[in-house]
């Protein structure tokens, strides 16, 4: 029998990989499509997508790794209030255990019967996985989730840099637009495979806000340009 294929294992990565990347290009981009619209010459542009991309990476990652660091840390601090329970009040919390159960299904013996044998098997694990919904595959790893969004925030970002390179300056503003719009749907469907969704609903669900975010950014910088002349 071929065994079943899951995606859950890859939540923790793929969030940071997802969120990372989409905001290089997003932001990047924007960043770009403001200048430029407020901007005839190349220089300030490609300054500014560069401040972008190194302050936009180091922020994702720093701000990666102290979310999931408090979610850690949450964590373990219910995992140690669950095992000073354990050790204090075993029977109330093999109860607690078996109505669990019966709240998914069990009849109260046999309920309590799982509760028990899983109890001696282990007792902090089962009710970290079935009380608090606590298990190894969804564990929060900082590092992981710190680098993963970090790193793929400037591979998102780095496109939107090279197009302020080498687009025409007059057409900049099409150009960074034309070629974020096909990055986010690459990156939609790369991200839509990957965690075994519906690639059309990603591809339209990230092209439709990274557009509502580069317009207003044009928009933005067309003002100034206006207010500025």
């Amino acid at each position: 029998m071929e065994l079943e294929k899951h995606y859950t294992n890859r939540t923790g990565w793929l969030r940071a990989a997802v969120l990372g990347a989409n905001d290089g290009i997003i932001s990047t981009a924007s960043l770009v499509i403001g200048i430029a619209a407020a901007s005839d010459t190349r220089s300030p542009i490609v300054l500014a997508s560069l401040a972008g991309l190194v302050a936009g990476a180091l922020s994702m990652a720093a701000g990666e790794y102290v979310s999931v660091s408090s979610q850690a840390d949450i964590e373990k601090a219910d995992l140690a209030r669950e095992k000073i329970e354990l050790e204090t009040m075993p029977e109330l919390e093999l109860k607690e255990l078996a109505k669990i159960y019966v709240a998914q299904g069990l009849d109260e013996n046999l309920a309590m019967q799982v509760a028990i044998k899983l109890t001696e098997k282990d007792a902090l694990g089962t009710h970290a996985r079935d009380e608090l919904g606590i298990n190894e595959i969804t564990q929060p790893k900082p590092l992981q989730a710190a680098f993963a969004s970090g790193a793929s925030f400037i591979s998102g970002g780095i496109l939107p840099f090279l197009v302020a390179f080498l687009a025409p300056i007059k057409l900049m503003v099409f150009y960074q637009y034309g070629f974020a719009i096909v990055f986010l749907a690459l990156s939609g469907a790369i991200a839509a495979k990957a965690g075994g969704s519906s690639m059309i609903k990603g591809i339209l669900r990230i092209c439709f806000w990274g557009t509502v975010a580069m317009v207003v950014t044009a928009l933005a910088g067309y003002i100034f340009e206006a207010r500025t002349s």
